[in-house]
């Protein structure tokens, strides 16, 4: 199960860091670097992070009041140079407090908590829908059945999304949050596509091509993710 991570982190130095240890653990993913909590709450309007590695002392917004704005900070480890405010980090239900500089023992320390919980969470909902290969989709007052391996692409399209399969379906959801509930064949290429990678036909550049011969782009800040999809 891979782990989806966002480092917040004013220093560059230290999102390296970070970035390094990521590259180093086979089950983490980084999806995005935000150097302060503004553009972090930009970036998860869009986005979703299973782990966030997360800076105190930043610009504007501290890491601490950041938290306070999330409804679920279960998933955050802290990572600062500050041994005074652990305490008030667990308070919020922090995973760990990584204290500046830590090794890549602790750092990983740290991450395998989060990967314990997921797993414990992915055991007991075993019966969920994605383990299915098909979902059901609220379309007006009926329920589709509509098996994934039919799904070309996903696109947003406002307050919506465009499920383009046999047949276009409109589905009152955020596309971020649809991504959740599908398998791993379907990869995010760009703020508003999700594709079905087997039925990939080929990449070229910043575009993407499918089997029915639909163009479709690929966003810069997703090309690492597709890049890690097709080397696994």
């Amino acid at each position: 199960m891979n782990l989806k991570c966002l480092i917040i982190d004013d220093e560059p130095i230290a999102r390296q860091i970070i970035e390094n240890y990521i590259s180093e653990v086979p089950y983490l993913r980084l999806v995005g670097t935000c150097k302060n909590a503004f553009e972090a709450m930009q970036f998860l309007q869009s986005h979703v992070a299973d782990v966030m590695f997360l800076d105190i002392n930043m610009p504007k917004l501290s890491g601490l009041n950041f938290l306070r704005t999330m409804k679920n900070s279960s998933n955050v480890i802290i990572t600062s140079a500050y041994p005074e405010f652990a305490i008030e980090g667990f308070e919020l239900s922090v995973t760990d407090y990584l204290l500046k500089p830590f090794s890549f023992e602790r750092f990983l320390q740290a991450v395998m908590k989060i990967q314990k919980q997921k797993s414990v969470v992915k055991t007991t909902t075993a019966s969920n829908q994605v383990d299915n290969d098909f979902i059901f989709i609220k379309n007006d007052k009926k329920l589709i059945k509509l098996d994934f391996s039919s799904i070309d692409y996903i696109e947003a399209y406002g307050n919506y999304i465009k499920l383009h399969a046999e047949s276009m379906i409109l589905v009152p959801q955020a596309l971020s949050v649809f991504l959740e509930k599908l398998p791993t064949q379907f990869v995010r290429i760009h703020k508003s596509y999700i594709v079905n990678f087997n039925k990939l036909k080929l990449i070229e550049g910043n575009r993407l091509m499918l089997k029915n011969d639909i163009d479709l782009p690929i966003g810069r800040s997703y090309k690492k993710g597709i890049a890690g999809k097709i080397n696994n």
